[in-house]
């Protein structure tokens, strides 16, 4: 009888139906006495992903509670979840108490902040973490006094923690808190924790403060940038831990814009740039890497001549540094250089530096610089590449190594895209298409691996005017390695060509080349012929044509016929007694 009555069996038995199952217990349960809300529920549990959803939920629901509501339901929840004897509640009443205090009356505001006060002095190292997460967040509601009362003192303890995954936290709510309390509080209440911090034994606490270096400068001001930060940002550029060494690098720009204007060049020629040059030379590729990524920046800051004579010989530096990210990130930025200083004078000190990258004895070195070929071009213009690197690209297509030739070769359709196909018409082209009469085989097929990879950039007619001719003629080539390239460039470049070259050009030469003495060029050229690439209705009689749509059209409708196709794509013909036949052989048969 109690299983009749109960609408957890009625929906779930229901036509065995277990999809209503879950609506039928959420029914059960709010039929409950219990009125406990079944968010509180899910915010002591003990997974944290479910925590953090209910707690998320929660806040987005206290925006809909009128202030009444707010002290008669919602408040005495998180009361519930803050004195929790489990610490999972605990660590989730964190979150709530900066979302019902500004609607709530004076009396139930001294609550929360003891509550929040308790919290930050909990037994359990997760909850002291959950409450210094949220104490920037938690002071940005509380009224300026409670702020100079309450949270400074909280924010020292947290900052002294025997946990430095509470120092760390510490140091990220420091930010909300120095914004908002005045100048002349800032030095007494603040900057003493954060010196601390800044020096704290525990590398991961000194790595946030790094982290979050120009956000805190921005939140002391000018004045105490000048006396106390900058000691402090030296220190971690500095640091002994390559990790903090690193953040600290990344923020090098930033901070050095941040300065006060009046004395900003003496301050970063004095105290910062002979620790950045010490950097450049760093054990750790990240850190290089990551000075790389914003060094450029400063050319902009100290101007033209401090570029050319502190600056220049450190991008030349990373130019040649072994890191392929440091190379790149020097590259990516040259933009920001050439604002200040001009491209004559970079091409005089830069140029150099990419030709002996580019000619390096190491193959893979050669590699990395034409990686960056296309980006270094975008940056220093066309005018430029072409006189002062286009001789480079193209001697790259005659290298040694086949991975460099091919790289050389992915480097030009990226120029030309860049570039646009005119372009390439007048400068790429005429010389790519030189090569086919190279005496080096190898060579000629680097022309094809070229022209296949230009074809689709340079369009249809380029493509057909300049670069056909020379694979046709390239077909009669003694060396079947060279032969039956052509056949896979003429399946390769067949989708760009008009059809009646495809019909009296390209047909004529495939089915030569089908019938050659070479196997391989012979192989070749029937998967050319076949279609694969090449538009059908050019390659097929009209009387294949035909066949070949018939098959399509049955091929669409075979689920209609009741054809079934098997795992080793083979179907069966109902009516032929069972005859069975790969779609590869039917295609044969068709052609």
């Amino acid at each position: 009888v109690a299983d009749c009555c109960n609408p957890v069996s009625k929906m779930a038995g229901a036509d065995g139906d277990d999809s209503l199952y879950p609506i039928a217990v959420l029914i059960d349960e709010l039929r409950n006495e219990d009125v406990q809300p079944p968010l509180e529920s899910l915010a002591t549990v003990e997974e944290t992903v479910v925590r953090d959803k209910a707690v998320e939920s929660l806040r987005k629901i206290s925006q809909e509670h009128s202030p009444v509501d707010l002290e008669v339901h919602f408040e005495p929840l998180v009361k519930r979840l803050a004195s929790g004897d489990w610490f999972t509640s605990r660590t989730s009443a964190c979150g709530l108490f900066s979302v019902c205090y500004p609607r709530v009356s004076s009396t139930v505001k001294a609550e929360i902040r003891q509550h929040f006060r308790t919290l930050c002095s909990d037994d359990t190292p997760m909850v002291r973490r959950a409450a210094a997460s949220k104490l920037g967040e938690f002071a940005k509601v509380l009224e300026l006094d409670y702020v100079k009362s309450d949270i400074i003192s909280l924010f020292t303890a947290l900052a002294s923690d025997e946990q430095d995954s509470v120092r760390l936290l510490a140091v990220e709510a420091c930010v909300s808190i120095a914004t908002l309390l005045p100048q002349e509080d800032l030095e007494t209440l603040v900057m003493p924790t954060l010196r601390q911090a800044a020096e704290d034994k525990s590398w991961r606490v000194r790595y946030m403060v790094a982290d979050k270096f120009s956000e805190l400068q921005k939140a002391v001001g000018p004045e105490i940038t000048k006396n106390d930060l900058v000691p402090a940002f030296q220190n971690l550029l500095k640091d002994c831990e390559a990790e903090v060494r690193a953040a600290a690098a990344n923020k090098v720009k930033e901070f050095c814009e941040n300065l006060p204007e009046d004395n900003r060049e003496q301050i970063i020629m004095t105290h910062i740039l002979p620790c950045v040059k010490e950097l450049v030379s760093d054990t750790n590729q990240h850190v290089k890497s990551a000075l790389a990524s914003v060094i450029m920046g400063l050319s902009t800051i100290l101007g033209k001549d401090n570029t050319i004579e502190h600056l220049l010989p450190l991008f030349l530096a990373q130019l040649k540094d072994e890191c392929p990210e440091v190379r790149l990130n020097i590259i990516s930025n040259l933009d920001c250089v050439n604002e200040v200083i001009g491209i004559r004078q970079l091409s005089q000190s830069l140029l150099p530096a990419i030709v002996e990258l580019a000619e390096d004895a190491k193959w893979r070195v050669r590699l990395a610089i034409i990686e960056y070929m296309p980006l270094l071009a975008g940056q220093l213009g066309v005018e430029f590449f072409d006189e002062k690197l286009n001789t480079l690209c193209m001697a790259w297509l005659i290298d040694h190594v086949y991975a460099i030739r091919e790289a050389a070769t992915c480097n030009l359709m990226k120029l030309v895209e860049k570039f646009g196909a005119e372009w390439a018409q007048n400068t790429i082209v005429p010389k790519v298409l030189g090569m086919a009469n190279d005496p080096n085989y190898l060579h000629r097929m680097t022309t094809l691996f070229c022209i296949n990879a230009l074809s689709e950039a340079c369009g249809q007619e380029i493509t057909t005017k300049q670069m056909l001719p020379v694979v046709l003629k390239m077909s009669n080539d003694q060396v079947a390695n060279v032969r039956f390239n052509v056949a896979k460039s003429l399946q390769k470049i067949g989708p760009v060509l008009d059809s009646n070259a495809l019909q009296t050009e390209v047909k004529p030469v495939l089915e030569k080349l089908a019938t050659d003495t070479d196997m391989d060029v012979k192989y070749f050229a029937q998967e050319a012929i076949s279609g694969k690439h090449l538009p059908v209705n050019i390659l097929l009689r009209p009387r294949k044509v035909k066949v070949f749509c018939f098959f399509l059209v049955f091929y669409t409708l075979n689920n209609c016929l009741e054809w079934k196709w098997q795992d080793t794509t083979v179907f069966n013909y109902p009516s032929t007694n069972n005859k069975t036949a790969t779609t590869h052989t039917l295609l044969q048969d068709i052609y």
